[in-house]
């Protein structure tokens, strides 16, 4: 096949350009040659902007197109109507944010989706994000009836991931010493290899799959606890873990998702589904999950192949997981 990713130099669209020559497909890129540029010097690249800069697509063809960088109605609107014509097949990466609700565990693709009050707003923050990517997913079936398909990863973790929202862990796991855990061992997670969405999508591509999916993992939602237990073994560091009430955390103003990755506050209304979306209809057309031992692992080469005094964009800080755990103890042993 003939394949055409808007983005493909960045994570996802790293994994999904080295899925596709795996499978033997032809891919082109299309970007603003911003990131990586010399990645892939093996695959056609086509430079330009996707807002008002599509002319250096016209006059070819592509028997599929994966939007892996679409975040605004009105931008993908632009892709979706220039490549109507000329591919057989659309893909677009949306995200289980879309959901209007997620109080309740088990949230299918047919529940509600998140809304904005004036769908103009271009500027994407948290409260924008979720219902932005609600209308950019009605633009792309709208635009190519019958030949869309919608998938709706959550958290997206594996080598390359830059957010460090998945990486804090093994990394920090690794380094040994007391490790501060959130909340308790219990708590249930859900996140997806990188690899394995990007195998899964073009799996679909190739079979002319359409429709919209929730694209997690794993299998059944993962205990928080399990995770640090693998990152113990994998690493073979002597980390003792250190489970600090949620409330603690809270009041010294720790802030979830970013401050401590992948801990969202059981307190907060939203999260008793934020990590348990149903998954059935992508397990159902073949979704599978390589081992999380194989995750870490490769997360962890990753890592430490990174400038040592690289800036981390999510997780503690050592100094300030110290000042944590000493006040954690001095409250525990009051």
């Amino acid at each position: 096949m003939k394949i055409l990713i808007l983005g493909g130099t960045v994570f996802l669209g790293r994994a999904l350009v080295e899925t596709a020559l795996s499978h033997g497909h032809q891919v082109t890129l299309f970007n603003r040659g911003h990131s990586n540029p010399n990645l892939f010097p093996q695959v056609e690249k086509l430079v330009g902007d996707r807002d008002g800069g599509l002319q250096v697509l016209a006059g070819r063809r592509w028997d599929a197109v994966l939007d892996t960088s679409g975040f605004v109605p009105r931008i993908v609107r632009q892709s979706a109507q220039a490549l109507s014509t000329v591919v057989d097949h659309y893909t677009y990466i949306s995200s289980l944010s879309v959901y209007a609700d997620t109080s309740q565990r088990g949230i299918a693709e047919d529940a509600p989706l998140a809304t904005i009050p004036d769908p103009s707003v271009e500027e994407i923050t948290g409260d924008t994000y979720g219902a932005l990517k609600a209308l950019c997913e009605q633009v792309v079936p709208e635009t190519l009836p019958g030949r869309s398909l919608i998938l709706r990863p959550g958290l997206i973790v594996g080598p390359h991931d830059r957010s460090d929202r998945f990486t804090y862990w093994p990394h920090r796991v690794a380094q040994g010493g007391q490790v501060l855990a959130p909340g308790s061992p219990g708590r249930l997670l859900q996140f997806i290899d990188v690899r394995d969405l990007a195998e899964w999508n073009i799996r679909l591509v190739e079979a002319g799959k359409t429709g919209i999916y929730n694209a997690n993992g794993p299998k059944q939602p993962m205990p928080m606890g399990e995770l640090l237990e693998v990152c113990r073994t994998v690493s073979g560091s002597a980390a003792d873990f250190t489970w600090v009430d949620e409330k603690f955390l809270l009041d010294q103003g720790v802030e979830p998702w970013i401050g401590l990755p992948l801990w969202i506050p059981e307190s907060d209304p939203e999260a008793a589904g934020f990590f348990a979306f149903d998954i059935s209809k992508a397990l159902l057309d073949g979704l599978a999950f390589r081992p999380l031992t194989e995750t870490v692992r490769d997360t962890l080469a990753w890592d430490v192949s990174r400038p040592p005094d690289h800036d981390w964009r999510a997780g503690l800080a050592s100094e300030r997981e110290s000042e944590l755990l000493n006040l954690w103890q001095q409250q525990v042993s009051s």
